[in-house]
């Protein structure tokens, strides 16, 4: 068996082409323009990058991006009085704070003074609240784009036996209450699952959000599951730097049914999903319809 490549990076265009016919008719019709804010604080190498695509993408779909880059110093009561001013801004309808933040601001209190009708990357605690009661939220991005390309693939996801391999606030844990909303039965496992292989093996969809290199395998897959490879991994293999996922691609891809790679899997969706995000905020904002497919 050879999997079928579930192509993430045509998948997220197709959303960024359907947020950019979106925005496009919010413009004409209402004279609104959905707006992004995106908060870095610091010099972080790859938050940089991915402020930068981030603003790129925003502008792309014809919204507005607002960038606020505070030096790594900045204090907490200067973030947070920031936040505030965001939140009381009707031009913006996302708030996104790059994560992580320096080692002096508490990340925690930080998300949680963001709206949570403004929180576009999900993590505010009552977005999480209102997910784990299967109530309308804000989702983040990540668990969200997977919960898309599974759908597209399977249609309806419901008696499906779904493992979610990894427990992260950011991926693990929602990814699983969104199985749960499509009526998957859901096993949680980790690291320190007895026979985690065993427990793998009996998935029809098998989410791997880890952060382990290559750690799920072929012999992990059940013949003809959806593997989903959320991790994003750095790793020097033959002298040379390569990104690889929490799964083996080539033998778990001979057995699975379908599968993501890595890069070009899963990581396009994420940004695609911020700003589908930040148009349904936009929308519930202004009382205006969702637009459809692009929530859960």
């Amino acid at each position: 068996m050879t999997a079928k490549v579930i192509d993430g990076k045509a998948f997220a265009a197709g959303v960024r082409a359907q947020v950019a016919d979106a925005v496009a008719k919010l413009k004409a019709d209402n004279g609104i323009v959905p707006g992004l804010a995106v908060v870095l604080v610091g010099e972080d190498p790859a938050s940089k990058v991915y402020v930068k695509n981030k603003h790129a993408s925003t502008i792309e779909v014809g919204m507005n991006s607002f960038e606020h880059r505070l030096d790594a110093s900045t204090s907490e009561a200067h973030l947070l009085a920031l936040i505030a001013q965001l939140n009381a801004d009707p031009t913006v309808h996302g708030i996104l704070v790059q994560l992580p933040l320096p080692g002096h601001l508490n990340s925690d209190l930080v998300i949680n003074a963001i709206d949570p009708a403004k929180d576009v990357d999900g993590f505010h605690i009552s977005n999480v609240g209102l997910l784990g009661t299967g109530q309308k939220s804000m989702v983040p991005c990540t668990p969200l784009g997977c919960l898309m390309m599974l759908r597209d693939h399977h249609g309806s996801l419901a008696g499906m036996n779904a493992v979610v391999v990894g427990r992260s606030n950011i991926v693990g844990k929602p990814m699983a209450q969104l199985l749960l909303g499509d009526s998957c039965t859901v096993t949680i496992a980790h690291s320190r699952t007895k026979d985690l292989e065993a427990v793998c093996r009996g998935a029809d969809i098998l989410v791997a959000a880890v952060g382990r290199p290559e750690m799920i395998t072929g012999a992990y897959v059940k013949p003809g599951a959806t593997v989903i490879d959320v991790g994003i991994n750095r790793i020097e293999r033959d002298g040379k730097a390569k990104l690889v996922g929490d799964v083996q691609y080539e033998s778990a891809a001979a057995v699975a049914g379908a599968i993501t790679p890595v890069p070009g899997g899963v990581g396009p969706m994420t940004i695609a999903c911020l700003l589908a995000n930040t148009l349904t905020a936009c929308c519930r904002a202004n009382g205006l319809a969702e637009p459809k497919g692009l929530t859960a």
